[in-house]
């Protein structure tokens, strides 16, 4: 498991103390953001000592107990995947204070990767072997959760396989070939989604707190449980893993990744009994989910004017930029 890094809370209480969530680069400590989810933003604070780091910051306690549930689960899901499922992390850590104001604020910290090691950057370089040499190499990272959740029945692991979670060790720019001895880190880690005895042990309504007022319910009743299970099942997993193509503007890989999804299936995890993969499914897939998130987003951006502008109020998250879509 990868070592623990440690960061002085008060650092990160007075980065908050003075961060704009609008424009976090013109915060009072200024900070650069290194790459936008739907939901979170990954960003590197301007501070020395801090150097070599990458923040995601989770505004979405509304009281102590809360955080400390989460930073429990989060730190034994950081340790099945690396200890029990066997899948490389960055050196990564915490750190947990209350604002001014009386809000739980928590940051996880990792070892910044080089931001050209991250496969969403990397698939923009390679030909189209290198490509499928990254993929199979995820769906083998893949293959060590759901072989896990296999072997016993108490504890079951999810995971979000997107190719931008995913870092090639030791990455050097000036070589980025890749080959099947290449070894790929895990990063996202921030939604600690696992079971024991089929009970979730992530409070799924934190999913929700960022989410417009006006929104929560129809999300809860409609979206909030499909989008938990999908994690949980691998063939999904992998759909979404090659419906990513599209978003990241690289679609004339897609009937290659299903050719090598459906091989993956037949020949690595027979044992999973695994139903083949479609073209026309990962595309009606992606079209739905594309629909949802700008939806989602844009519906965010609405409740940060209104909060903002019209009510007056804080609004804490930081909202991703113009996402490109196909």
């Amino acid at each position: 498991m990868a070592g623990t890094l440690c960061v002085d809370a008060e650092i990160l209480s007075e980065f908050e103390r003075g961060l704009d969530p609008r424009n976090p680069e013109s915060s009072r400590i200024p900070a650069r953001v290194l790459g936008y989810g739907e939901i979170s933003t990954v960003f590197e604070i301007a501070l020395e000592g801090l150097e070599g780091l990458a923040f995601k910051r989770l505004p979405i306690f509304r009281e102590v107990g809360e955080m400390e549930s989460y930073r429990r689960i989060y730190e034994e899901y950081n340790r099945i995947l690396g200890e029990e499922v066997g899948l490389r992390l960055p050196a990564h850590g915490h750190a947990e204070f209350v604002t001014e104001s009386g809000r739980p604020v928590f940051f996880i910290i990792q070892e910044r990767v080089h931001p050209d090691s991250i496969g969403n950057r990397i698939i923009q370089g390679l030909d189209r072997e290198g490509v499928l040499i990254l993929v199979r190499l995820v769906l083998r990272e893949l293959r060590k959760v759901w072989d896990f959740n296999r072997a016993q029945g108490r504890l079951q692991v999810a995971v979000d396989g997107q190719i931008s979670n995913w870092s090639v060790a030791g990455f050097d720019p000036r070589e980025p070939g890749l080959d099947e001895k290449t070894t790929l880190l895990y990063l996202d880690t921030s939604t600690p989604l696992f079971r024991v005895d089929g009970v979730e042990q992530l409070d799924a309504e934190l999913f929700l707190r960022s989410a417009p007022s006006f929104l929560v319910w129809i999300l809860r009743l409609l979206f909030l449980e499909d989008v938990v299970n999908r994690y949980y099942d691998f063939r999904a997993v992998v759909i979404d893993l090659i419906a990513n193509f599209y978003k990241e503007q690289r679609p004339e890989y897609i009937p290659h990744l299903v050719d090598l999804a459906n091989e993956f299936f037949a020949e690595e995890v027979p044992h999973l009994g695994l139903e083949p993969v479609s073209e026309k499914e990962v595309a009606s897939y992606y079209r739905e989910d594309a629909l949802i998130w700008s939806l989602y987003l844009a519906m965010r951006r609405l409740d940060r004017f209104l909060r903002t502008r019209l009510l007056r109020k804080e609004y804490p998250y930081i909202l991703p930029g113009k996402i490109r879509r196909r």
